[in-house]
């Protein structure tokens, strides 16, 4: 047994790299000489398309990554390392999971996950989980906003199964990662959409109103034929990697038709006057909240 194979790995844990290939999973390590590209950024992750060689029908070696189209990276949560973290190689969807409450709903959190779709670039779609405690029209806002600039969202109820069928069906035939902080319900998601995958769920802390880590090492589910969901662990944090924040306005959807406009050039729209942004968020035309994630990002 000396032929390559092509197959995308599924799960990676000590130095081991799971590839599915046939409709069987091979435990691979990786050859010697492409462990010096590692300082990079992560060589293989899940996602990764890669050329491998068998040692035996259950084992491998993988010898290649092929080129990856997309990925969806942030910094290292408490490093200063000089690489990325891919969280995904090879996205066709970004699933951006939130809850209404417990816990409350981040709009710069969300914003982060939204500015770093952008830059890649890479479609995003917004899942607002727990619809049953959503209490008030307020609630249902946050929501509405996201759709005005004209993103997918998404307003799900994994006990009841409210807004499941049209959610799977932006998923089918794609490979999504389903991303967002820990205790939004991602698993009870994945479950109530297809219930075979039989996830652990865990719980939120009623005294932090954060959630449990259930799932602790990232991997690719494959649910039904042609359709994969990368499961990622729960996330309290999500720094921005490799964003200059000169260009920050680019990855607001809503700034785009004023870039431009501005007296002065280039404006970081933070306190130069006669600024066409800030003129559109006193008009409302562009909303406060989302100018204010702006300005904290721009740090």
């Amino acid at each position: 047994m000396s032929s390559q194979h092509e197959g995308i790995v599924v799960r990676t844990h000590g130095g081991h790299y799971y590839v599915e290939f046939d409709g069987r999973v091979i435990d691979c390590t990786m050859r010697g000489l492409m462990k010096k590209d590692r300082a990079a950024s992560d060589l293989v992750v899940i996602g990764d398309r890669v050329l491998w060689e068998p040692i035996d029908e259950q084992t491998g070696v993988v010898i290649q990554v092929l080129p990856r189209r997309s990925t969806l990276s942030r910094r290292p949560p408490m490093s200063r390392a000089q690489r990325a973290q891919v969280l995904v190689a090879n996205p066709d969807l970004a699933v951006v999971v939130f809850s209404f409450q417990m816990p409350a709903l981040s709009t710069l959190m969300l914003d982060r996950y939204l500015v770093a779709c952008e830059a890649v670039p890479l479609p995003a779609l917004l899942v607002v989980n727990k619809l049953d405690l959503a209490e008030s029209e307020q609630d249902l806002a946050a929501p509405q906003l996201y759709r005005d600039i004209g993103y997918a969202v998404h307003c799900t109820n994994a006990l009841t199964g409210e807004g499941l069928e049209p959610l799977r069906a932006a998923l089918h035939g794609k490979l999504s990662i389903f991303t967002g902080p820990s205790g939004v319900g991602k698993s009870s998601l994945l479950n109530a959409l297809w219930p075979h995958l039989e996830l652990e769920i865990g719980e939120v802390s009623e005294y932090h109103a954060q959630g449990t880590h259930t799932t602790v090492v990232a991997r690719l589910l494959q649910p039904e034929p042609g359709t994969y969901v990368a499961d990622t662990p729960g996330m309290r944090e999500f720094e921005l990697w490799d964003i200059d924040p000169e260009q920050l306005d680019a990855f607001f959807p809503e700034m785009r038709p004023y870039l431009g406009d501005c007296h002065f050039q280039p404006c970081t729209h933070t306190h130069e006057p006669r600024c066409a942004i800030k003129d559109a968020v006193e008009r409302g035309a562009i909303a406060a909240v989302r100018y204010a994630s702006y300005l904290r990002l721009f740090g």
